[in-house]
């Protein structure tokens, strides 16, 4: 079991190192939360360095908890034509893998930076093991989520359309072994912003929030429930 970390106000910072940590039963993984919104350039600066110097044995693996201010980020495979809305929001391209998605306050970043070679499984096993980390926290909200091998992130039916639609996304980098950027998890984001892009190259599918589908939490909670379950590889 982990102990949640005090929510505080800690940015601007210059280092993840200058947010209070709470360490894994492991003592493999650090576990950080920023209760304010996080730049992006900002957070893959800290998370690029953190993989170096995870690298470099001189920090452990991290897990980063944060909201963004609303923007677009195009994975590696991005496709031009599915940002419909580029002047929306700013746009950032990244090199971790997927196409368009959007953050925003409401919903829950996860950065994961797990050195694979530590705990022993590649980069496929490792992208299951976050989807069901996720499976594991939408149970506690007492909601059934699922898989699909033709379309990475995780689902729910909604019920009131009985449709099918997307609740978390994940997009993964790796360096030197060492896992960088990780899911998206909405809480209670407008989901109005994510019509300004194809998420995730999907145009037949909606999106979902843990408010859209009637439950209320509020960020704490919800870091709670991923902390709670967080996966013993890590």
């Amino acid at each position: 079991m982990l102990i949640i970390d005090s929510q505080v106000n800690i940015y601007p910072m210059t280092s993840i190192d200058d947010i209070p940590q709470i360490i894994h039963q492991t003592h493999r993984t650090h576990c950080v939360t920023n209760c304010a919104p996080v730049d992006y350039p900002h957070a893959t600066n800290l998370m690029e360095e953190r993989v170096q110097n995870i690298h470099k044995g001189t920090s452990p693996n991290l897990i980063w908890f944060l909201e963004h201010p609303p923007l677009y980020t195009g994975g590696s495979s991005a496709k031009p034509q599915d940002l419909l809305l580029p002047n929306a929001f700013p746009v950032y391209e990244t090199g971790r893998g997927g196409q368009y998605t959007y953050h925003g306050p409401g919903q829950l970043v996860g950065y994961c930076m797990i050195n694979l070679k530590e705990i022993g499984i590649d980069v496929r096993r490792y992208v299951k093991t976050l989807e069901h980390w996720i499976l594991a926290v939408l149970d506690m909200y007492e909601l059934k989520g699922a898989l699909h091998d033709d379309r990475i992130g995780v689902w729910v039916t909604h019920p009131k359309t009985g449709l099918e639609k997307k609740i978390a996304a994940i997009g993964v980098r790796v360096t030197h072994g060492i896992t960088w950027h990780g899911f998206s998890f909405n809480r209670a984001p407008n989901l109005e912003h994510f019509k300004g892009i194809v998420p995730c190259g999907l145009s037949q599918f909606d999106v979902t929030s843990l408010r859209d589908l009637g439950i209320e939490t509020s960020f704490e909670s919800l870091i709670c429930a991923f902390k709670d379950t967080i996966p013993e590889l890590f």
